[in-house]
């Protein structure tokens, strides 16, 4: 897996590229500016991308706006965003983006090895990851997970972090038919309907992420 990484931090990036290395990844370059960071994509084509949210000069919103931007180039390009802190405007703003191949991590779960990978690697074949801590202060949000039930609100925040129906099964200690009941009740409760299709998913995110529905 070829890995372009937009990060200002020396530390951080080359703890990165030591990490990814050690797992069979290759970082093909390593951008500490927005702009470098889309002349790399541009020139590297790169698997999958890992963007800090904040990038020089301005240190605000530069590397949202870079990914986005990347994403309109290369309408398949993986983005993995990091954020030191939970900034839920941005991760719905990246998700409504650019709704498959992406994440929004804290800086902290790189330091849990296994997990950063896994995220990572469902980000580059096409599924989402959110951080948990972002999906736990999303859903004290109420509407419109406020007519959900508890268990179906597990499925969801489970749903956000990328998880397919197995995984969800297997770490809630249910059945895959349990779980696909869940997920209906989910899409019927936040009005999706089948014409929606494999994006009802995404959009189950998205309605309580934007806080409509």
């Amino acid at each position: 897996m070829r890995v372009v990484i937009a990060e200002d931090n020396v530390l951080l990036s080359s703890g990165l590229e030591l990490l990814l290395g050690t797992k069979g990844c290759e970082v093909v370059a390593v951008a500490t500016d927005a702009e470098a960071f889309l002349a790399a994509v541009d020139a590297h084509r790169p698997d999958v991308t890992i963007v800090d949210v904040r990038l020089p000069p301005g240190f605000r919103d530069e590397g949202i706006r870079a990914a986005i931007e990347a994403r309109r180039r290369h309408p398949d390009l993986p983005v993995l965003v990091l954020s030191q802190y939970v900034e839920q405007a941005y991760a719905t703003r990246l998700l409504a983006a650019a709704p498959r191949g992406v994440g929004y991590l804290l800086k902290d779960r790189v330091s849990r090895v296994d997990e950063f990978v896994d995220a990572l690697t469902r980000v580059a074949r096409g599924g989402t990851a959110l951080d948990p801590e972002v999906v736990a202060q999303l859903l004290t949000r109420g509407d419109p997970v406020a007519t959900l039930t508890p268990r179906e609100r597990e499925v969801l925040a489970l749903m956000a972090e990328g998880h397919d129906n197995d995984t969800i099964a297997a770490r809630l200690f249910v059945t895959g038919n349990a779980v696909h009941k869940h997920i209906g009740n989910i899409f019927t409760k936040l009005g999706l309907s089948p014409d929606d299709g494999g994006h009802r998913r995404v959009r189950a995110v998205l309605a309580y992420l934007e806080g409509r529905r």
